[in-house]
């Protein structure tokens, strides 16, 4: 099976502890045994640091993005790291890149790509571009909520959904740099037409990316 998995940097990078990418690259190792893994890492709380800065420094919107982009391609380059010789040894820096990456048989491991384009729509594209199977996505809770579960106490956990169903659900999310959302309406979209399974599942365990791909019941199936 073909695996595109976006890391969100906030599961991956919080504090940038060496721990949490050795922990991640041991549940991908176990998976690209059995698949071929594609991963697109976040940016994170460093990301939203840095861009956070800039914005007071005056940079505009794009400006914004790349700042966002070259954070991600740092934690891709930690992951990259922490993986050895099972990855491929940069992030590619666009999907044809990527593409040809995979077929060396090492794990890719890329970031942000172009402006206007989150991590979740990078991971989406990547999925569509290389005719994965499923693609599996990490986020600050456990999965889909009808509302931010942190901040509303009513929010009811969404085990399986459709592409339509997630499209209408984050279409009211704004797209700015730095954005911490379940996933973006671009993504959504992209999600929507290739019609390639998304799995999104909590990234404080790494191990819930090997029980999405096993196909348990984790998460929430958007198909």
């Amino acid at each position: 099976m073909k695996i595109v998995i976006k890391i969100g940097g906030s599961a991956i990078a919080q504090g940038l502890d060496a721990g949490r990418f050795r922990a991640y690259a041991a549940v991908l190792r176990r998976l690209a045994k059995d698949h071929t893994v594609l991963i697109v890492v976040g940016g994170g709380t460093p990301a939203r640091e840095y861009i956070g800065v800039a914005k007071e420094l005056g940079a505009n919107n794009s400006i914004l993005d790349y700042v966002g982009i070259g954070v991600s391609r740092l934690n891709a380059r930690l992951l990259i790291s922490a993986l050895g010789e099972l990855a491929y040894p940069q992030p590619p820096h666009d999907y044809e890149e990527a593409g040809l990456a995979m077929y060396t048989g090492k794990i890719v491991v890329m970031g942000g790509v172009e402006p206007g384009q989150t991590t979740d729509a990078v991971a989406a594209i990547l999925a569509e571009y290389v005719h994965a199977d499923l693609l599996l996505r990490t986020t600050s809770v456990d999965a889909v909520y009808t509302a931010d579960p942190k901040l509303d106490k009513s929010a009811k956990r969404i085990p399986r959904m459709t592409a339509e169903e997630l499209v209408t659900l984050v279409t009211k999310i704004e797209m700015t740099a730095g954005a911490n959302n379940i996933f973006d309406p671009l993504g959504a979209q992209i999600v929507k037409r290739s019609r390639i399974p998304l799995v999104v599942v909590g990234g404080a365990d790494p191990q819930n990316l090997v029980a999405a791909a096993e196909g348990k019941p984790i998460g929430t199936l958007i198909k």
